[in-house]
């Protein structure tokens, strides 16, 4: 593996399943309350800040897949209802600007020429078979990347629009069954 952020999705297309602050405002999602968040992140091996989610109707998160990747970025996998289609979700603390974006490397793909097109508030990319939206959001870039060949960028771009810092909710969605029972995952404390 690189040192690249992003360097999860050869893993996430090639396996057929991969391994989430308080005070949010509405168009950002309501996130879970702080000690639940905390925890989960905690348990993660991640910054609190870093957890988000995304909504795309059809998809919906593989638990196993949830976590620290690369000791500084939080990563979630998610995969179609109908099939083996899915993207990937990694939300790191490096800047992406108009400047560098096509200087940093997309997934591994690091030999393919990455190519950036503004769409609204982000950033449509794409190197070789790969292709994302990141998205900088309160110091941090929410990228939902997958394979050219198996997703869409409609539903790239809908995953990206949808982004959000989760509720209590959607945090417990993104834990273990039974993890919600035990004190260190607890979203009500």
């Amino acid at each position: 593996m690189t040192g690249n952020p992003r360097a999860l999705l050869p893993l996430l297309l090639l396996l057929p399943v991969l391994l989430t602050g308080c005070g949010a405002d509405k168009e950002a999602g309501t996130a879970g309350t702080t000690a639940g968040l905390d925890a989960a992140a905690e348990g993660w091996g991640v910054e609190p800040e870093l957890v988000y989610v995304t909504d795309v109707p059809g998809y919906t998160v593989f638990q196993a897949s949830v976590g620290s990747y690369q000791d500084d970025m939080f990563a979630a996998a998610y995969r179609s209802d109908k099939g083996a289609t899915r993207f990937g979700l990694f939300v790191d603390r490096n800047a992406l600007t108009a400047e560098n974006c096509s200087e940093q490397p997309l997934g591994e793909v690091e030999a393919e020429r990455v190519t950036c097109e503004r769409d609204g508030d982000a950033w449509y990319r794409t190197a070789g078979e790969s292709h994302e939206y990141a998205v900088p959001r309160d110091g941090v870039v929410v990228r939902v990347i997958g394979d050219v060949d198996k997703v869409d960028r409609a539903v790239l771009r809908e995953a990206a629009e949808a982004v959000h810092r989760p509720d209590d909710a959607e945090l417990t969605a993104l834990l273990p069954a039974g993890a919600d029972t035990d004190a260190r995952f607890s979203l009500t404390s």
